[in-house]
């Protein structure tokens, strides 16, 4: 059983990481898709990522245009953060630490996908003059290359676009899998 000092601590590592972790995959993604860096919402995400990237860029080059700088940083922060987390509870810290960081990052990624998605199915029903919404533009380049497949596959019906339920769907069965596979 762990305090509440333990707790507090936990809780205050795992958000702190979590949040900057997602801001690095985000502006990851962001780049891979070639997303508007001039959107406000990419501004804010360029200042809060800048000050480790731009010095891993000196040491770290992209390759086909990923930002592997981005990449190293994501798992570096997601072994730091197993590793306090580790450190807390007084559980030993062995080899295994860098796998467990990638199966956390690529639920981190489903975890991204599938909000992305909501939030914009959410918000094509009740905001008016989508368009004019900078986080529905960049919601819509980050999930176009996902959602774009399944259209292929699966037509609108009525005027009903079904790709984000599915999406949604398989997202989902994705990470219950790799969920089993960890556990």
């Amino acid at each position: 059983m762990l305090s509440s000092g333990q707790q507090a601590l936990l809780f205050l590592i795992n958000t702190l990481f979590g949040i900057y972790i997602i801001c690095l995959m985000l502006r990851f993604l962001l780049q891979w898709v070639k997303a508007d860096f001039y959107n406000p919402l990419c501004q804010v995400l360029m200042r809060i990522t800048n000050p480790g990237l731009l010095t891993l860029r000196r040491f770290i080059p992209g390759l086909f245009g990923l930002d592997l700088a981005a990449v190293v940083l994501m798992l570096a922060a997601q072994v730091v953060c197993l590793a306090l987390i580790a450190w807390v509870v007084s559980f030993p810290i062995n080899g295994f630490i860098v796998v467990v960081a990638i199966f956390k990052l690529v639920l981190t990624l489903l975890n991204v996908y599938f909000f992305a998605i909501l939030i914009m199915a959410v918000m094509s029903w009740i905001v008016h003059d989508l368009q004019r919404q900078p986080l529905y533009h960049l919601l819509w380049q980050l999930n176009e290359p996902i959602l774009r497949p399944i259209r292929r596959f699966l037509p609108t019906v009525a005027g009903m676009d079904f790709s984000p339920l599915v999406a949604v769907v398989l997202i989902q069965v994705i990470a219950i899998l790799l969920r089993g596979v960890v556990m």
